[in-house]
């Protein structure tokens, strides 16, 4: 990439490619943006849920699933565990994949895994009001937080007990669009 002012980017289909893209008119860099990958677990133990209310923004104290930005130099699995450490001082025990969902509305994939407490401890972490286990019908269902949310807990009972299980994706017709209908 070259040292020139960032107003040498123009958008344009480069030859070979669908897609418009940010190109250098100096060098030919090509400055690709693709969706962020978002890691995260669905937390079981003793028949409950583990849920955090957020304290960011976006949705700051709405409810969700310990979850965030996978960091370089990490697997999905060490991604989900790290955020559950960072919001719940929580630690797990990576099951399995249960969910890989596109939202691409906001540019994200997300990779949720089902895991359960290594020990039957947490606290709210610094992007958590607080923290909390859930029974089924305890969740605060109409105070979660994104629409895939609502889906992970609601892929997670459909497979609770069961020792093989196909990953999910999106629900038909969801894009996870904040008005997409919640799904209990």
């Amino acid at each position: 990439m070259c040292n020139k002012p960032s107003t040498n980017f123009i958008r344009h289909t480069p030859d070979g490619d669908t897609f418009e893209r940010e190109v250098c008119t100096t060098c030919g860099f090509i400055h690709y943006q693709n969706p962020k990958v978002v890691v995260g677990s669905v937390v079981h133990h003793d028949g409950r849920l583990l849920l955090c209310r957020r304290a960011i923004e976006p949705r700051s104290g709405f409810w969700t699933i310990p979850a965030g930005y996978m960091e370089i130099g990490e697997t999905a699995a060490q991604g989900a565990m790290r955020e559950a450490q960072e919001e719940a001082f929580a630690d797990i025990v990576i099951e399995n994949v249960l969910a890989v969902y596109s939202i691409p509305n906001i540019a994200q994939v997300q990779v949720i895994h089902v895991a359960h407490l290594a020990k039957p401890r947490f606290k709210a972490g610094p992007e958590s009001q607080e923290v909390s286990l859930f029974e089924w019908d305890e969740i605060p269902w109409k105070d979660l937080a994104f629409p895939s949310v609502h889906w992970a807990l609601r892929h997670f009972r459909e497979i609770r007990g069961k020792a093989e299980f196909s990953v999910f994706s999106n629900p038909p017709g969801e894009t996870g669009a904040m008005t997409s209908t919640p799904i209990k």
